[in-house]
């Protein structure tokens, strides 16, 4: 006896968005939350999360117990000795499950309780903890690509390219603004989560999007990208659409995606700031290819795809800057050039780069002086 028709083994099972939430307005006890567990995984530009029931009334991060998770099974540990744990670090407001619900960002440690090498938040936590008197702030310009479920562009014509570019950045319309809708569920995901999102825009290549982090102070730029991160890969999730970070998702004239990184210190933002500023940008010339190889999980390799010296990039063999330069590996806004004071754009970083890294690396040369 047949169970089910061949027909209906060959017809995917939809799942409902309508019919989930049947269940997500479901009363929750006051005295219990889901906290959602969520860690970078081996790969460096993955997130994974997972979780769990907790009494409900947690204040801080200190407040919560470490978990573990199966490192085998994400890059991050052998199989036989596979347990890696996971140490709350960050809370924010889970935009998904609603209610007193959280998120929880975590670092991921060995079995000696020691980070492991994909952790890159913890010795960026250290030289931010050294270099806090210089108040450094990181405001970060997030740009990402939305897919359909075949890893192509979302509504580029199958097989073929939409019109060049030219009309997608900053657009408004059906026939150019892909995928408006995943970026302003994002938008508001961040914003209920805690998230310090900034803004966000239509970039140059068709279905790329941008948005910004910040201004954050020392380890909060980190923090608040990842959990970022986190929020569109589930709003895309969501919509059925994939998100990519890739620095290069579409080879030929068409423009990359960075993680455009604005820095300043305390006497950066100050009056006569900019001879701060220009300091700052002579040690970063002197460390170039140091900075290049953190700005992407493969030591630059990504890079080498993006930074060509074309589609506003600088060529990643050469150091650069200018004021209101998008050519230029450093650039100085040109409101800050006139004003004296503010900040600097360092335009190297890719857009799946960790920024634990890359504003780590930044405080070491400008702030510590490393060489």
């Amino acid at each position: 006896m047949k169970l089910c028709s061949e027909m209906a083994l060959f017809t995917p099972i939809q799942t409902g968005k309508a019919v989930l939430h049947r269940y997500l307005d479901l009363e929750q006890p006051d005295d219990k939350i889901i906290a959602e567990y969520i860690w970078i995984d081996g790969s460096g530009e993955n997130v994974r999360g997972k979780a769990r029931t907790l009494e409900a009334g947690v204040k801080s991060p200190e407040e919560l117990p470490w978990w573990n998770f199966d490192g085998s099974s994400t890059e991050q540990a052998d199989t036989k000795n596979s347990d890696v744990y996971l140490k709350p670090v960050a809370i924010f407001r889970d935009p998904f499950r609603g209610g007193k619900n959280i998120l929880v960002l975590c670092e991921t440690y060995n079995h000696e309780k020691k980070p492991i090498p994909s952790n890159k938040r913890h010795t960026c936590a250290e030289v931010m903890k050294k270099a806090a008197a210089a108040v450094p702030w990181f405001g970060i310009e997030q740009e990402y690509s939305i897919l359909d479920r075949d890893g192509y562009p979302l509504e580029w014509p199958k097989g073929g390219y939409p019109r060049p570019q030219g009309p997608y950045y900053c657009s408004v319309g059906a026939d150019r603004a892909y995928g408006r809708d995943i970026m302003d569920a994002h938008y508001k995901a961040c914003l209920y989560a805690g998230v310090k999102i900034a803004g966000t825009n239509g970039e140059v290549m068709a279905s790329q999007w941008e948005f910004q982090v910040g201004p954050s102070e020392g380890i909060d730029g980190g923090d608040h990208l990842w959990v970022a991160r986190y929020l569109l890969h589930r709003v895309a999730e969501e919509f059925g659409a994939l998100v990519t970070f890739d620095p290069k998702p579409i080879t030929g004239n068409w423009n990359g995606a960075g993680a455009h990184t604005n820095y300043s210190t305390k006497e950066m933002r100050e009056e006569g700031g900019l001879k701060h500023i220009e300091e700052a940008i002579a040690k970063l010339s002197k460390r170039h290819d140091a900075h290049i190889r953190m700005y992407d999980p493969r030591g630059g390799e990504d890079n080498k795809r993006r930074l060509t010296g074309r589609h506003e990039t600088s060529s990643i063999n050469d150091f650069s800057s200018g004021v209101a330069s998008r050519a230029a590996s450093i650039r100085i806004p040109r409101q800050v050039s006139e004003d004296g004071n503010g900040y600097l754009e360092d335009r190297r970083p890719a857009s799946n780069c960790d920024p634990y890294a890359v504003t780590e690396m930044i405080v070491r040369t400008t702030v510590l002086n490393e060489q």
